[in-house]
């Protein structure tokens, strides 16, 4: 893990594209700014995993009547927002979809 010290007003630059900029200072709480592309999620930690765990109860929910394993389920999906990161990211790099089986000609 990359630290950095920053005073107010100062920013650190992620990539070409994402600039987080120290804002405010008020005791022990420090504001951000987040500038970043439309296409680039940013969330606070506690509220990411509070999503995530309601997203993988309604997994086992929904899968609670079928022989569907919520695990596979998770990884599928996964796998299928990698390979779409991969496209958008190096479309002439050779990308497998979830479908797809080694065996298929």
């Amino acid at each position: 893990m990359l630290t950095l010290t920053r005073k107010l007003g100062e920013s650190i630059r992620i990539g070409d594209d994402i600039v987080v900029i120290v804002k405010e200072i008020k005791g022990k709480q420090v504001r951000i700014g987040i500038e970043a592309p439309r296409d680039v999620y940013v969330c606070r930690e506690e509220l990411f995993q509070k999503i995530e765990e309601a997203n993988r109860s309604a997994i086992y929910v929904s899968s609670a009547d079928s022989n569907v394993n919520p695990d596979d389920s998770l990884m599928a999906l996964g796998n299928l927002l990698l390979s779409k990161q991969r496209v958008q990211l190096a479309p002439s790099s050779s990308t497998k979809d979830i479908g797809d089986r080694d065996d298929e000609n």
